[in-house]
């Protein structure tokens, strides 16, 4: 024990050591090992600790026992609380402890404002989506029966520290029965052409999730550059419209205006706005929900119209689909995850997420802004080509495809809703259809002999007399379907003001048939597009990243027999084309199959006029409108960079400046223990500042850059600390000492957390536990 220390634990922590009790210890494990599991699972997630400690084992050439798991889970888990601890006291130190100073700070680029910057039509760019594969198995006995039972989960009343997780309560505040209620009984809009579509959000489907999972993934948000903003977990569901609502509203009430992506973001919009709390904040705000671009293309051209990215003005080239980048990442800690506790997979989420926000989406910022810059660069040097092909159209100006849009829509909504003397037309026509057809069949029946009894014996007077009653019985069926099939035409004839009936002949007749061959042409259509919309999203899952070889193989046999169901439908959809007056030009497979925007269905709808002929409809047209479209999302891409950029550089420039002179002042106030922490602090992002700060001054000689890398005044003073940007030391943090690569290393560590963290672990009745591996040994006890 070393001099004036009375604890044991705090001796085995100053000498480096980690100790797997509290007291009486006869394991410890080094602080560096710790160390260096700690930051290997962050970057190869799907290192759990039980193949880590065998691979101790195999070092020290000793056989690997399963309670040495446990050990190892026990002192990791004292080693993951001491460094929240300590930096739970820097945050203190440095009055950055206050709720949701966080998210506030996410991301520079985004919320570090400047004065005097110009206005932003939409402030502030989002998605959000659900995850299913970070799933955790629900850990209960088995009745004899083959039933579950008991939970044998051990009770942790443990939270993992900062303000990532949306908390379950929060979440289900936005669940209770009556909000339900009133969300089932919400009606979409039919005009949006996606109310029948997307069911991400249908409770009765969503909410049946399988019962060997207590939380069933996460719903993630991030902000344009891939910042983490909010997570919660899904418990024992699928993604229900609780999460959208619970981060919506927690985003709108800490940063105000914004707009979020969502697969579904049509639907979430009106259900949002019919929400009788969460409405009137996001109206208050200006909130809006889109759709991102990749989900959009699945969505009817209807609806992109109004949500997708590259038609709302403000977006910029934003494709607001980020989630499913950071999914393909984070879906290696599901490995490690599953057999876990509550507690442990929530922390190993935490960290996963800080360490990303940091150490990935930190460093890649400055590439991101560039090659984003580059991007709109490229898309605006195209206004050449869209000026020659609007001169090749014959289109007067670039407001004309403004008006060309207004038109597609005004056309699309029009196939949406049918006249009511139309619909009466049809249904009169179906009527009288069904009437003829009655009246033959009661004719037909009418005529049917009944057998004569005369000279029958007494023996076939019995079947004679059940054959007339079945005859009898017949006829009386076909005359009363007939007289009410009669009393509905009458009915439609008062309606409709008509003095004479339809006959086949008539030119009423042919006219509502028409009609009826058109609707069934457009449900034929409506078929068909449904499957490529189910074959394109999953042949594109057969070739994402991360897809298993089961997976894959399953999917392939899905499609052969989606294939053969999309055969089957463009037959159907080619005999009600080929019914209609004139009729339609059949589509073959190939043409189907190649199908790359599902928006061209829509153009193939009948309507009240033709189409065919409107430039706007012609495929030149509609590749001169897209055209024309993203070069002005570009010119909004490259004002919105122009602005992140400057607030880029200034945060690193104000940051840099904070830190060193709060190093300087806690050096002062506290020692040199607590001031080297701040450094440390400072050095997790300040490392990759001059590698930003050279791509940045690369971008600023590229031909057509606007933007400024002159430092600007923030809005919040924070970091200015009272002085002003010219008053404030420009000083850069000084470089950590040789040899001290690591985040923390054994001769740093923080003698007094760790106590606390070791206390606690004593007075817990349970101790610190591993968890159970998997049947197949690979579940891994994890920490």
């Amino acid at each position: 024990m070393l001099a004036g220390e009375d604890n044991v634990s705090s001796n085995y922590v100053k000498l480096g050591y980690f100790p797997c009790s509290a007291s009486g210890a006869t394991v410890v494990l080094t602080t560096r090992v710790l160390e260096v599991y700690r930051v290997a699972r962050l970057r190869c997630p799907r290192l759990a600790i039980q193949p880590f400690v065998k691979a101790l084992c195999d070092i020290h050439g000793v056989p690997f026992r399963p309670y040495l798991s446990t050990q190892f889970s026990i002192a990791f888990d004292v080693y993951i609380a001491t460094l929240a601890i300590v930096d739970a006291r820097i945050k203190t130190t440095l009055r950055r402890d206050t709720p949701d100073w966080r998210l506030k700070n996410a991301c520079p680029a985004c919320m570090y404002k400047l004065e005097e910057e110009p206005p932003l039509l939409l402030p502030f760019l989002s998605t959000k989506d659900g995850n299913n594969s970070l799933k955790r198995w629900d850990r209960r006995e088995r009745e004899g029966d083959g039933t579950a039972g008991a939970s044998k989960e051990r009770a942790d009343g443990r939270k993992v520290p900062g303000d990532y997780y949306l908390s379950r309560e929060e979440v289900d505040s936005w669940g209770q029965d009556e909000l339900e209620e009133l969300m089932k009984g919400f009606t979409p809009d039919p005009e949006d052409g996606c109310s029948d579509r997307w069911d991400n959000m249908k409770e009765h489907v969503t909410s049946k999730a399988w019962g060997m999972y207590e939380e069933t993934g996460v719903f993630l948000s991030l902000c344009r550059h891939g910042f983490v903003l909010l997570i919660a977990d899904m418990v024992r569901s699928g993604e229900l419209a609780k999460y959208g609502f619970a981060v919506t509203n927690h985003l709108i009430k800490v940063l105000g205006e914004i707009a979020e992506g969502y697969d579904i973001g049509c639907k979430a919009a009106k259900m949002v706005n019919a929400h009788p709390v969460l409405g009137k904040l996001s109206r208050d705000n200006n909130y809006r929900s889109l759709v991102g671009a990749f989900h959009g293309h699945g969505h009817c051209r209807l609806c992109q119209l109004s949500n997708l990215a590259t038609y709302v003005e403000g977006v910029g080239l934003e494709d607001l689909e980020y989630c499913e980048t950071f999914f393909s990442k984070s879906n290696a800690l599901a490995a490690s995850t599953r057999y876990a506790s509550r507690f442990h997979r929530q922390q190993a989420i935490v960290t996963y997420l800080d360490h990303t926000d940091v150490s990935d989406t930190y460093q890649s910022l400055s590439q991101l802004l560039c090659n984003k810059y580059k991007r709109a660069l490229e898309v605006k040097a195209t206004e050449p080509a869209l000026a020659q092909t609007m001169r090749d159209l014959g289109v007067p100006s670039k407001a004309t495809f403004v008006d060309w849009l207004a038109r597609e829509k005004a056309f699309l909504l029009a196939l949406k809703r049918e006249p009511p003397e139309e619909t009466l037309a049809m249904e009169y026509y179906q009527k009288l259809v069904n009437l003829h057809a009655q009246a033959a069949r009661m004719n037909k029946t009418l005529a049917t002999a009944i057998p004569v009894l005369a000279g029958h014996t007494a023996e076939d007077y019995e079947a004679d007399a059940k054959e007339t009653r079945r005859i009898e019985a017949q006829r009386r069926h076909a005359i009363e379907l007939h007289q009410h099939i009669l009393l509905a035409v009458q009915d439609l004839e008062v309606r409709m003001g008509l003095a004479h009936r339809w006959v086949p002949d008539s030119e009423e007749w042919r006219e509502a048939a028409i009609m009826v061959q058109r609707r069934r042409y457009q449900r034929a259509l409506d078929e068909l597009q449904g499957l490529i919309v189910a074959r394109l999203f999953e042949l594109t899952k057969m070739n994402m990243s991360g897809t298993g070889y089961k997976l894959r193989k399953h999917i392939a046999k899905a499609l052969q027999a989606r294939s053969r169901a999309v055969k089957t439908a463009l037959s159907n959809y080619n005999t009600a084309a080929a019914a209609l007056d004139p009729p339609r030009p059949p589509l073959v497979w190939e043409q189907v199959v190649d199908y790359a925007f599902l928006s061209d269905f829509d153009l193939l709808r009948e309507g009240r006029e033709d189409i065919r002929e409107e430039t706007w409809a012609t495929p030149a047209g509609r590749l001169a409108m897209d055209m024309y479209f993203k070069t002005e999302r570009a010119d909004e891409e490259i004002r919105r960079l122009n602005i992140e950029i400057r607030r880029f550089w200034t945060y690193m420039e104000d940051e840099e400046r904070f830190l060193w002179r709060e190093e300087q002042r806690v050096k002062e106030e506290h020692g040199d223990d607590l001031a080297h922490q701040v450094r440390r602090y400072c050095w997790r992002r300040a490392r990759f500042n001059a590698e930003h700060r050279d791509r940045l001054r690369k971008l600023e000689k590229v031909p057509g850059f606007g933007g400024s890398l002159q430092s600007g005044v923030p809005v919040e003073k924070e970091r200015l600390l009272g002085l002003s940007s010219e008053q404030a030391p420009r000083q850069a943090p000084a470089p950590l000492p040789e040899g001290s690569d690591s985040e923390d290393s054994d001769e740093e560590a923080d003698i007094l957390a760790a106590q606390y963290a070791l206390m606690w672990m004593a007075e817990d009745s349970g101790g610190v536990q591993g968890n159970v591996a998997g049947e197949d040994g690979e579940g891994a006890l994890n920490g």
